[in-house]
């Protein structure tokens, strides 16, 4: 699986890092999201979800990026 590059990514700090560049790259669904739409977290979790070419821990990243938006 790793070499073929399937590996998924679990390590809480990478995926934290990337979230940050997600929230940073996409201000305006951050505002959404607050404002109470919920279509725009999917749009953030598809944005991670790009960033890392789909290799992120779906579960881990969404709520490591429901923690972030709390905060």
């Amino acid at each position: 699986i790793e070499a073929k590059g399937l590996k998924q990514i679990s390590d809480s700090g990478a995926l934290e890092a990337i979230i940050d560049e997600v929230l940073a790259a996409n201000a305006k669904s951050v505002e959404e999201f607050r404002a109470g739409k919920e279509k725009a977290f999917n749009a953030l979790i598809g944005q991670a979800m790009k960033a890392t070419k789909g290799k992120a821990n779906p579960g881990q990243l969404t709520d490591l990026l429901k923690k972030k938006l709390a905060s």
